[in-house]
């Protein structure tokens, strides 16, 4: 898991799931909200709430796992809504390694 980036990505709803495939993460926040979206061994993709960690102090999931990332793209795990939903109000972070974050 990577660090969330300090500078807000400037990314197009159409342009995320390429992005998803190249970075194979990245943060979305949405309110208060803060979800790390990842893909799981390359093999399946999910969300995670930031603000929830595991006994392994790794964030938890709060989205079902699925298999590719338009599937990912149409979970409703916002509320009831989907990332689609929520684009205009969300801001999109890189995850980072090894760099200055957030």
């Amino acid at each position: 898991m990577g660090k969330k980036a300090a500078e807000a990505l400037d990314i197009s709803y159409n342009d995320l799931a390429d992005y998803l495939h190249r970075n194979h993460s990245v943060y979305m926040k949405v309110g208060s909200a803060v979800y790390y979206l990842t893909d799981v061994n390359f093999e399946a993709w999910r969300a995670q709430d930031t603000l929830r960690r595991n006994s392994k102090n790794h964030f938890v999931d709060c989205s079902e796992l699925v298999d590719t990332v338009d599937e990912f793209l149409t979970l409703p795990f916002v509320h009831g809504k989907t990332i689609k939903d929520v684009f205009d109000q969300a801001t999109f972070y890189a995850s980072v390694k090894g760099e200055k974050s957030a």
